[in-house]
């Protein structure tokens, strides 16, 4: 075949496979199977000759288009690539080695962007449209994805997708580059240990995850860990370990379950630890109560820059659920142990730990109080 052929032989297969319905009926975990089984007939009745390499791209283009999410993911699949935004359809950018750049290539059309979302949150039972212009939702391959839609993102659809790394870092990985030095790597595994409740504060992308998937590493066989995170990102290496994950409402608005549902039922799971991605609400009403309740060594996550503001942060979720600032006060400094900030130097893109504090008695009056057990002087490399 000439190289002149090729072009002509791509549009047949694109076109007969884009019309195949078993590709729109298979299950998200075999639309691959679909789409290589689809391309071998048409191959077969058309009688193409491909280069089994040149064959291969075909079908790894084909399945991006018919069941992915179009040109994002090559992006998705390139090393140090943590996260893929498409802010309307041709602009596109990524974080690489913590650093934000802009790419070639996008959509032809906001309506393209817009049907290769609705195309790989179908399948689990989502929607995206004008009446819901909003969705969160985890991939076959446990990426997270976060989309808008007009009259919400009035410059067109915005996508958002924070990819997560396939190798599980260990605490040596870390400490070599800088991010948990050996001595705080020993202060957080002895408060595993101890059972002390942990909170992970620090912004988006500074590491919050990885840091709680290493904690976790450290509960022994001897006891269950129950899992609870809206989005269910974490991957515990633990033995006994159970992962529970909210469900939004479906297009009824009904079935929707909670992080608080969830709290409450890992309650009544027997757990000795109760692990929470991430608290944003009221739900930190029922992880106190389960800290306070016997159930110790419990960890989560904040959105927080400082211990300080870690702290306040809490407070305030804990007063939108109702408690009095005095209870809530009283519950915080009884229940939470240490605080673990991260965070990310802005001149080199590295992420790691720059404080560690502990939740110190107030004397039964005052703020919340912690007290720094290490912090970061300087970031390496600047």
């Amino acid at each position: 075949m000439s190289a002149g052929e090729a072009v002509p032989t791509r549009e047949v297969l694109r076109r007969r496979v884009a019309d195949d319905p078993s590709i729109a009926t298979a299950a998200p975990g075999q639309r691959l199977a679909a789409v290589r089984a689809a391309v071998a007939r048409v191959v077969r009745e058309e009688g193409l000759l491909l280069p089994a390499a040149e064959l291969a791209g075909v079908v790894r283009d084909l399945t991006d288009d018919l069941a992915g999410l179009g040109p994002l993911e090559a992006l998705l699949r390139t090393p140090g690539v943590t996260d893929v935004m498409a802010n309307g359809p041709r602009e596109v950018w990524v974080e690489r080695h913590g650093r934000l750049e802009r790419v070639d290539g996008g959509f032809a059309d906001a309506e393209a962007l817009r049907s290769a979302v609705v195309r790989v949150i179908g399948p689990l039972g989502l929607r995206l449209d004008r009446s819901r212009p909003h969705v969160d939702a985890r991939l076959e391959d446990g990426s997270r994805l976060h989309a808008l839609l007009p009259p919400v993102a009035p410059d067109g659809p915005v996508v958002t997708i924070r990819r997560f790394a396939p190798v599980a870092k260990r605490w040596d990985d870390l400490a070599a580059e800088g991010a948990v030095p050996a001595e705080v790597a020993a202060l957080l595994r002895e408060a595993v240990a101890e059972r002390r409740a942990v909170v992970c504060a620090g912004r988006t992308g500074t590491g919050k995850t990885t840091l709680m998937g290493l904690l976790l590493d450290e509960v022994g066989a001897e006891e269950r860990v129950v899992v609870a995170e809206e989005s269910a990102e974490l991957r515990p290496r633990c033995p006994h370990a159970v992962r529970l994950e909210t469900r939004p409402a479906n297009a009824e608005g009904a079935g929707e379950v909670t992080l608080r549902d969830l709290v409450r039922q890992a309650l009544r799971m027997r757990p000795d630890r109760i692990v929470v991605g991430e608290v944003r609400g009221v739900e930190i009403v029922d992880v106190l109560q389960a800290m306070a309740t016997g159930h110790e060594g419990c960890m989560t996550t904040v959105h927080a820059r400082a211990a300080q503001e870690a702290l306040v942060r809490v407070e305030g979720m804990a007063l939108l659920a109702g408690l009095p600032l005095e209870a809530a006060r009283a519950q915080i400094e009884v229940c939470l142990d240490l605080l673990v900030v991260l965070g990310r130097d802005r001149a080199t893109g590295q992420r790691g730990v720059v404080e560690v504090a502990e939740v110190v008695p107030r004397g039964g009056e005052g703020p919340l109080r912690c007290e720094t057990r290490w912090r970061r002087e300087r970031w390496s490399g600047r």
